[in-house]
């Protein structure tokens, strides 16, 4: 089905968990901006989204492993001037997909764009981190929606992203396959001093509502899984191709501490687009934006604050 096809209906009430799933109404009660959560069905993908704010339309796409709850500090600095969706991606968070459905780059990109559409929804800009830059540039490319500025947040445009960044794909799509590694992860993450520790080596400093909210997603069998899955189907291959044919401005964010990105990558990355910026963020980490969002919220404003230059030509 392509991303313009699909249909979207909002449901009255959040759906039913999956088996091994977060629950909404259990797992949610304090869950970041509840009030602003809405679940909608896309295809085959219910999705819990969040649209809070006025102004620019801005869609935040979070990385492996987390969900909307990433956004939470990030939202109040923006939400004066920017109309924010902020979705679970599929596998992940409270949004629920067919076990059928194969979390490739394309077809998350194809997802996000089918909801967006649904919900008449122009992003004009989009903020992502880790993997979900991949995603954010796929979606510039293919030309469903049509963002005018990208922010990335220690980009994940090389292999193995995200919090789970320890497990090789190989590993990935061995132990998915039956479900151990889900339920082996989701046991340990009952103890919050693990949830803390994976978090630390991140080479962010985690408040205690940040461990709490990853470790009310982690402590799931079917939120592990689908960061697992994720990982096994990502092919980062294209991705040089596609930063090159990026003909959007581009600002990639980059924690001087991440341990899970190399922060080297933004410059990396920002000459290989032609409209690219790289920009560091002193003594944050992978989960930079959680960690200090009025720093990235001031990054993010003097980057649309510049003037757009002419939009380059893609090649070939």
């Amino acid at each position: 089905m392509r991303s313009a096809d699909a249909k979207v209906a909002h449901l009255s009430a959040p759906p039913v968990a999956q088996q091994g799933g977060p629950d909404f109404q259990r797992d949610g009660v304090d869950w970041p901006n509840r009030e602003a959560s809405q679940f909608v069905r896309v295809g085959a993908v219910i999705w819990h989204t969040q649209r809070i704010g006025h102004g620019t339309p801005t869609l935040l796409i979070h990385g492996t492993g987390a969900a909307t709850h990433s956004w939470a500090g990030l939202i109040p600095h923006l939400a004066e001037t920017h109309d924010l969706l902020a979705v679970d991606l599929p596998g992940h968070g409270f949004t629920q997909v067919s076990r059928h459905f194969r979390p490739t780059i394309d077809n998350m990109a194809s997802a996000v764009e089918a909801l967006c559409l649904g919900l008449s929804f122009k992003p004009e800009l989009i903020i992502a981190h880790s993997a979900g830059t991949a995603i954010a540039i796929r979606m510039a490319n293919r030309g469903q929606v049509h963002p005018e500025r990208i922010v990335s947040i220690n980009g994940a445009l090389r292999p193995y992203p995200g919090l789970l960044a320890p497990l090789a794909t190989g590993a990935a799509r061995l132990l998915t396959a039956g479900g151990l590694a889900a339920s082996m992860l989701a046991n340990g993450a009952r103890d919050i001093r693990r949830v803390e520790r994976l978090l630390t080596q991140t080479g962010s400093h985690p408040s205690k509502d940040m461990i709490a909210h990853y470790g009310a997603l982690l402590r799931h069998p079917a939120h592990v899984s689908g960061t697992l899955s994720m990982m096994a189907h990502w092919d980062l291959s294209p991705m040089p191709a596609n930063c090159v044919r990026l003909s959007i401005p581009i600002l990639f964010l980059a924690g001087a501490d991440d341990l899970t990105v190399p922060p080297g990558d933004a410059i990396d990355h920002a000459r290989r687009t032609s409209l690219g910026i790289a920009k560091s963020l002193e003594t944050l980490g992978h989960l930079a934006h959680e960690e200090d969002p009025s720093r990235v919220a001031e990054e993010i404003l003097a980057f649309e604050a510049r003037p757009t230059p002419p939009r380059p030509e893609p090649p070939g």
